[in-house]
């Protein structure tokens, strides 16, 4: 078995390909893993059918050992929290991370041209996507990713030129439920995330569509919160974003200022604070509001933000009495 060094703790099984090498089995005792981008000098391009799926160690070729010096017990995927895939990677076969049920974030670039049947099956946490652009070109990874999987995902996309992009699709539930007398099942959707998770044309993300949702999503039943995140992220990093758009969603952020000043101010995003309050007007209790929030979580670099900008408001501060 051969040993190499690495960023990560992982024992794989790989066969050469003519196209590079091709993991057929790999496991890690990390909560947070990288798998390599290359191996024996050339690179990864792809992951063999159930390649990360939780379970035990099964090498079906080569055996690599990559040791990063200190890592956990358990040698199972399903207790793997984080993921990194290669720069290189091109295909994932079927059930490729199948029962990885602890796993929450996916890092991954777009060159991704073909994922199996059921790849994400079971990933019950997976949340957050990464996904950083090779190029210009849009590849077909976020488009399934997105639609895999039916629960609520935060997206970070890294375009080629430096730009990112942030969104949010919201929950939806597909519901069948049997019709004994008509012998049929009934299908129901269930929650207002379902266009959002298929806003897509020919495998690409349309930006104007997903925005042209806004007013249907607000007239449906949704989380407040999740409505608010949304429009944030939006609104924070809005590639393609029309004035239109913009201008409903700025609308709505308004209309809950404080909770968003609180949530921002408690995270200590002295960036997202000063973006939001040069586009809002908030009164002096929402501020010192805020700023309580940042003091509770010793969120130094927002409560200075913030008492700065109270103080610039409202020079009078806020009032205080003292008696003897």
């Amino acid at each position: 078995m051969l040993e190499l060094a690495g960023a990560s703790n992982w024992r794989l099984s790989v066969r050469n390909t003519p196209e590079g090498v091709e993991i057929l089995r790999a496991v890690t005792c990390d909560r947070a893993a990288v798998l390599p981008d290359s191996l024996f000098g050339l690179p990864v391009t792809a992951l063999g059918d159930r390649a990360l799926a939780g379970g035990e160690f099964a090498p079906e070729g080569e055996e690599v050992r990559i040791s990063c010096g200190s890592g956990g017990d358990v040698w199972d995927n399903r207790t793997l929290e984080s993921l990194a895939l290669p720069g290189s990677l091109r295909r994932a076969g079927d059930y490729a991370l199948l029962n990885c049920h602890s796993l929450r974030t996916l890092r991954l670039f777009d060159g991704v041209s073909s994922w199996g049947g059921g790849a994400l099956m079971n990933c019950r946490s997976l949340s957050s996507f990464h996904l950083t652009r090779l190029e210009n070109a849009q590849g077909p990874s976020l488009t399934y990713l997105v639609g895999e999987l039916s629960r609520e995902l935060e997206v970070t996309v890294l375009e080629a030129d430096g730009t990112q992009i942030r969104l949010l699709f919201p929950e939806f539930t597909e519901i069948y439920e049997e019709n004994c007398p008509a012998h049929h099942f009934d299908y129901t959707i269930v929650g207002a995330g379902y266009p959002y998770h298929h806003c897509f044309r020919q495998k690409l993300l349309q930006l104007n569509e997903y925005d042209a949702l806004w007013n249907a999503f607000l007239g449906m039943e949704h989380e407040p919160s999740t409505a608010l995140r949304l429009a944030w992220l939006r609104l924070r990093w809005p590639a393609d974003l029309g004035p239109g758009a913009e201008a409903a969603y700025l609308l709505y952020l308004r209309g809950h200022l404080g909770e968003l000043l609180d949530t921002l101010a408690a995270s200590n995003d002295a960036e997202g604070l000063h973006f939001l309050l040069a586009r809002s007007d908030p009164d002096r209790q929402t501020l010192a509001n805020a700023c309580a929030a940042a003091r509770e979580q010793h969120a130094s670099s927002a409560l200075a933000l913030l008492l700065e900008t109270l103080h610039r408001k409202f020079p009078a501060g806020l009032q205080k009495r003292f008696e003897l």
